[in-house]
């Protein structure tokens, strides 16, 4: 089993409101989408790391345009180390595997639980693996790539026991 560790920063006190487990839960759903697909690039002496903020929509939407020039809010946001040219060289000469940074905005996320008519908790679940695919490397810019990325993420929600949430919309 790939040893995992989640930097969690809950930048908005709201979500233990909303969401009382979800530190617990990111851990898991870390645990799970690593120890489930394996990267061909990590040894099992390496423990693999990630950072989460657990923010609101004003900040995501500041961090959307800086590095996306959208000036709206999003549900996640992914920065990704692989995508780093020095990834390569880091993963040989570091014991511990940080994959990058994943920020998720509590408020658009409770507006599309509402729309989607899913729970807060099931939608979070999607949204994290999500923000986790992203920085293994997965896309969904090109239509093959946004598939595999789709599939990853049902075949990891059945695994959480979470509906596919692409289901109406195929």
């Amino acid at each position: 089993m790939i040893k995992t560790k989640i930097n969690i920063d809950i930048v908005d006190d709201i979500w233990l409101e909303k969401l009382p487990e979800v530190e617990k839960l990111s851990e898991d759903i870390f645990a799970t989408v690593i120890n489930e697909l394996k990267p061909e690039w990590l040894e099992n002496k390496q423990e693999v790391v990630a950072n989460l903020a657990l923010s609101c929509d004003e900040e995501i939407r500041q961090l959307n345009f800086e590095f996306r020039q959208l000036d709206k809010p999003t549900n996640v946001l992914s920065f990704a180390n692989i995508d780093d040219e020095e990834f390569e060289a880091y993963l040989k000469r570091n014991k511990e595997i940080e994959l990058g940074d994943i920020i998720i905005a509590l408020q658009t996320m409770i507006e599309q639980s509402v729309e989607q008519e899913i729970s807060l908790r099931d939608h979070y679940c999607h949204i994290l693996i999500h923000g986790f695919l992203h920085l293994l490397g997965y896309d969904h810019i090109e239509d093959e790539e946004a598939k595999e990325m789709e599939s990853e993420e049902v075949n990891l929600l059945q695994k959480l026991n979470i509906n596919n949430p692409y289901e109406d919309n195929e």
